[in-house]
């Protein structure tokens, strides 16, 4: 664009490539799209109304059907994919190290700290590694055996809190 030329809304135009003309189905053959308009030869994809089904993979028996068949809540492996297990965010002792000595440990300051990231998970303290601070106020939604024995050895509280989300997924 020369440089005495005005800059305006009447010059403005998308940048070449970025827009496609419209396909034209059924306008002659000279088109690229006449005669079978793109449909191919006869089938149920030429006929009118045809509309593949969800998740149909072309005869081969779709995803849905070849996955195992068990039911109901009491199964871990229950269909579909397994919704009934329950998921919790572990925490570890080591991880409650970074807390001050008689510090008050919450699933609000395990976030706030980059611990226990997952909003709506419940948080689980377990007992992977050494504890080295004392009186610490742990409340958490669960506690291993061992996480609990540490904690109430090193001189701390363990306070089981009710989980404020869906606990499931």
């Amino acid at each position: 664009m020369p440089d005495d030329a005005k800059i305006g809304l009447h010059s403005l135009s998308p940048p070449p490539g970025s827009r496609r003309t419209r396909k034209r189905i059924g306008r002659g053959q000279g088109s690229g799209y006449g005669r079978t308009s793109g449909r191919g030869q006869k089938g149920a994809g030429a006929r009118s109304g045809n509309k593949r089904k969800a998740g149909y993979e072309g005869g081969q028996i779709p995803l849905h059907m070849r996955m195992r068949k068990l039911r109901g809540p009491h199964k871990k492996q229950s269909m579909p994919f397994e919704p009934f297990r329950t998921h919790s965010q572990p925490v570890n002792l080591v991880d409650l190290n970074r807390f001050d000595d008689g510090a008050e440990v919450t699933p609000a300051t395990l976030r706030a700290r980059g611990i226990a990231t997952r909003k709506r998970v419940p948080v689980k303290i377990l007992g992977r590694g050494e504890l080295e601070r004392k009186n610490l106020v742990v409340s958490a939604q669960g506690f291993s055996a061992k996480a609990r024995a540490a904690i109430e050895g090193a001189g701390g509280t363990c306070t089981v809190v009710e989980s404020n989300g869906r606990a499931g997924a």
